[in-house]
């Protein structure tokens, strides 16, 4: 029995993601819509600013904050 119920919920899972591929249309991407006006492409360094230095110094700064405002005691 618990074969048959894995069996199901791969076919359920499956059958999903067909269909959520074939009712998504990423061609229709490539048809420009009225008023759409996009801006210059980003250079290789903003975009590595932006998605890879920004968020390790975001986060690097929410680590420091918690380190300095830690109110806990050491035990030594």
């Amino acid at each position: 029995m618990d074969k048959k119920n894995a069996m199901r919920a791969g076919a359920v899972a499956a059958g999903t993601t067909l269909m959520m591929l074939l009712m998504s249309s990423p061609a229709l991407a490539l048809t420009r819509d009225d008023g759409d006006d996009p801006g210059t492409g980003l250079s290789v360094m903003d975009t590595i600013g932006l998605y890879v230095v920004a968020p390790i110094a975001l986060f690097v700064i929410i680590v420091g904050l918690v380190m300095l405002l830690d109110k806990s005691k050491k035990q030594a």
